[in-house]
């Protein structure tokens, strides 16, 4: 994994993914081990990181979040924070099961109890929706 299979940085006013504000656990894996991060943000093409790290610009990392690993570059640096750019995109998929979300385009489905001849009742639904987010599945119906 080389710096240059990275493009050029863009400024915060020439994304061209939408980002997602976000607060939860990460971690980076880099050559010396894993860091533990705070995830703040995140798109199909990167993520928003807080952590206390002696990182620099350009440093090679696995970004890690539950069934998310991707590798990426550190972008930008300031005040705790860093810009990861991801070395591809992330399906959009990967970005809404981290947001706890389906993609709002999908018919809604009926939930049904494996084996069994009956509905799953709505506090079920949202049960089976969080333990799949947990895991890094997306728990949308049948």
């Amino acid at each position: 994994m080389g710096a240059e299979n990275f493009g050029s940085a863009k400024s915060a006013g020439q994304r061209s993914a939408k980002r997602n504000r976000v607060l939860l656990s990460a971690k980076l894996r880099t050559a010396y081990g894993e860091v533990d991060a705070r995830l703040r943000d995140l798109s199909q093409k990167g993520a928003l990181i807080e952590c206390e790290a002696p990182f620099r610009v350009g440093d090679e990392v696995v970004f890690a979040r539950a069934a998310t690993v991707v590798p990426a570059r550190i972008a930008w640096m300031g005040g705790g924070r860093l810009g990861l750019e991801f070395l591809r995109m992330i399906d959009e998929s990967e970005v809404l099961v981290q947001l706890g979300r389906t993609a709002s385009n999908a018919p809604q489905q009926r939930f049904r109890r494996p084996g069994l001849h009956g509905d799953l009742t709505e506090h079920e639904r949202k049960l089976a929706r969080l333990w799949g987010a947990s895991v890094g599945i997306n728990i949308s119906g049948d």
